[in-house]
């Protein structure tokens, strides 16, 4: 069996919801894959930021639930930005169907699970 692949999910908390739905792919039978993030609903210290940059250090790749409500996410902003910094491959998906929002630098598609489980595929 190959080895199991570990994503990082950078979402603005207002995603929660997309978040929980976007987690429970990793229950598909197909090759195993372990979704992780660091969701918090206090202020984004230091030691929450070291944390999550040891988390995507671990990580084979991001991916990111794009919204309306990315763009005023402090910490899906740092979290983006330390993905990029660590070097990991990062996709865009959206978290809504209807949501074209976009994130500068990050290449977004609609969410399915082609597109998810092709990214996984090839981390």
């Amino acid at each position: 069996m190959a080895d199991k692949k570990v994503v990082f999910i950078a979402f603005a908390i207002e995603d929660v919801h997309q978040r929980d739905l976007l987690k429970g792919q990793s229950l598909h039978p197909r090759k195993p894959f372990e979704f992780i993030d660091m969701s918090v609903k206090q202020a984004y210290d230091s030691e929450w930021k070291t944390r999550v940059r040891t988390r995507i250090r671990r990580s084979d790749g991001v991916i990111v639930l794009v919204s309306k409500n990315s763009a005023a996410s402090s910490g899906q902003k740092w979290e983006i930005q330390c993905a990029k910094e660590e070097g990991k491959p990062i996709l865009g998906i959206r978290a809504y169907a209807t949501d074209l929002s976009t994130i500068l630098g990050i290449s977004t598609v609609a969410w399915s699970d082609a597109n998810i489980s092709g990214f996984i595929d090839s981390l």
